[in-house]
């Protein structure tokens, strides 16, 4: 239990740092792609097979970890953006929420049976996120309200359905950490060719200053971290990993909330409070029904 108590420390911090970007005047996408440099670092470090880098291109999940590079980049921007205009709480619900996606995935790609609970489950987390996003002076004209949850959701659940049939199909166990640290070098150049094109007021002007690049080890070690020890946590002898999901989503979501509101004082509505007790009730239902 001690892996999974860790994992649901490590991915709540995900969300508070990305809240303090905001805070601090760090860039965020710089810091973004240092992140995932430190993450491919830390994991490669901690492979337990000997990393000869020309062999990866030979490995069969070699070219998922280049789509998955980039769906990286831009889940974590737009986590970033969620966290920062709209409350770290529906930024967690979002991505959280994300885990009927697969169950979607599931039933229409590879013909699972869905059972009606979970079909109610699936409804209630759609209405978990509009929820969860409203604010109570939201404006028409603020689309980012609910644009940004609606993509981290989407996004999220792409991420987690491409990552379930990459380790069912083509991952053995003992390559999780060496997969993990490529999908997050992918994600680093994608990072660093993302910012190499964007428009910037000062061309000359280094973005990689020493705030942005400790804003970035501040993400990247509790970003690898969190799925290192999640998947430590699946390896539980007695809990099955639905449960292990469950116990984890259910959490962060509390989690990062108490912490929104303690730290960065973020005012969490009814309607809010509503989304993510519907969160709670949906994630139960998607696991266990």
């Amino acid at each position: 239990m001690w892996d999974l108590g860790l994992s649901i420390i490590f991915s709540s911090i995900i969300f508070v740092v990305f809240k303090m970007y905001s805070k601090t005047g760090i860039d965020t996408s710089y810091a973004i792609v240092v992140n995932y440099l430190v993450a491919s670092l830390v994991g490669f470090s901690l492979s337990p097979k000997s990393v000869i880098l020309t062999e990866i291109p030979g490995k069969p999940w070699f070219w998922g970890t280049l789509i998955l590079g980039v769906l990286f980049i831009l889940v974590f921007n737009l986590m970033a953006a969620t966290s920062q205009r709209s409350g770290i709480s529906v930024a967690s619900v979002a991505t959280k929420m994300s885990l009927v996606i697969p169950v979607i995935i599931g039933v229409v790609a590879y013909n699972e049976k869905l059972r009606p609970l979970k079909v109610v489950g699936i409804a209630i987390a759609l209405a978990a996120v509009y929820f969860s996003s409203a604010k109570a002076k939201s404006t028409p004209s603020k689309k980012s309200t609910y644009l940004l949850p609606v993509l981290v959701f989407l996004g999220s659940g792409l991420i987690d359905s491409s990552i379930k049939f990459l380790e069912e199909t083509r991952i053995p166990k003992d390559e999780f950490p060496l997969f993990s640290a490529t999908v997050f070098a992918f994600a680093a150049t994608t990072g660093l060719l993302f910012v190499a094109i964007k428009p910037s007021q000062d061309k000359n002007k280094n973005k990689f200053t020493s705030k942005n690049i400790l804003g970035g080890i501040a993400l990247g070690v509790p970003n690898y971290f969190s799925i290192y020890f999640l998947l430590a946590a699946l390896q539980h002898e007695t809990l099955n990993s639905a449960s292990i999901f469950t116990i984890n989503n259910v959490a962060i979501v509390m989690i990062t909330t108490l912490l929104g509101i303690m730290l960065f004082k973020e005012e969490v509505s009814i309607k809010n409070w509503t989304g993510i007790g519907l969160a709670v009730i949906s994630i139960l239902l998607v696991a266990y029904f």
